[in-house]
């Protein structure tokens, strides 16, 4: 059985929604990811990552989900002044879009969905309120953290700086998609501390080469350590959320 909600039919889809499947839809963006990672990173990483964690929690779990094509456009203003490899949607243009996505889903009939953000910067917190004020009980979102970051240190590599395409992102490419990574431009650019929640937050101020972090560190068998262990800790994520029903 696909994950994919692109891959079915509109009657299949019908009868996921009648069986309480739960939904998801993830957020890519399109930005620079360094000189050494395609600007589809995000994108594809976030898609990926959950089809997987959909199916592990389908054999493991005894959940099902289906998720829809990753957005390939957010804000991401922080990236532009690079000068090229980004597409800048404005925030309340990408926060309709969004809201109009989860209303299309619940008028579908899913009741349970579960937004995740492949990009740290969309920030969707009202998005998902006003649904749940509109729609629940009939039906929820959730906008989980990524625990990305927890994973990591758990590892034991919190040594390592990360922020964007470090080491972390770069492995993971490594492993899963080597083809995209351009090995000759992994480089330490020694970038200067950021500021997360600074609406203005300017990378290119920050760092040349646009990665924040060390990406020196990575490699396919890190890659391939992180990933089963990511897969579990967002599928398991996603039963917590199908559990909440909101009430």
């Amino acid at each position: 059985m696909t994950h994919r909600f692109g891959d079915l039919t509109y009657l299949e889809i019908k009868e996921c929604a009648e069986a309480g499947w739960l939904v998801v839809v993830p957020t890519g963006c399109t930005e620079q990811q360094g000189p050494h990672l395609t600007v589809d990173f995000d994108t594809w990483f976030v898609e990926t990552l959950l089809v997987a964690a959909a199916k592990y929690a389908a054999e493991q779990l005894n959940l099902q989900a289906i998720v829809l094509p990753a957005m390939p456009f957010g804000p991401t203003p922080e990236h532009v002044n690079y000068g090229s490899g980004y597409i800048d949607i404005p925030v309340d243009l990408h926060n309709q879009v969004i809201a109009a996505l989860l209303a299309s889903l619940a008028d579908q009939g899913f009741r349970r969905i579960v937004l995740w953000r492949g990009c740290g910067g969309h920030k969707l917190t009202q998005v998902v309120d006003d649904f749940n004020q509109a729609h629940s009980p009939q039906a929820t979102a959730h906008l989980p953290p990524n625990p990305f970051y927890d994973l990591w240190c758990r590892l034991g590599y919190e040594q390592i700086p990360g922020g964007h395409a470090d080491s972390f992102a770069t492995s993971l490419a490594l492993y899963l998609r080597p083809e995209s990574v351009r090995p000759d431009q992994i480089r330490n650019p020694h970038s200067g501390p950021v500021d997360w929640d600074n609406p203005a937050l300017d990378f290119a101020a920050i760092s040349k080469s646009g990665v924040i972090g060390d990406p020196t560190h990575a490699s396919a068998a890190m890659g391939q350590q992180i990933w089963p262990e990511l897969v579990k800790m967002v599928a398991n994520i996603l039963a917590e959320c199908a559990s909440d029903d909101g009430s």
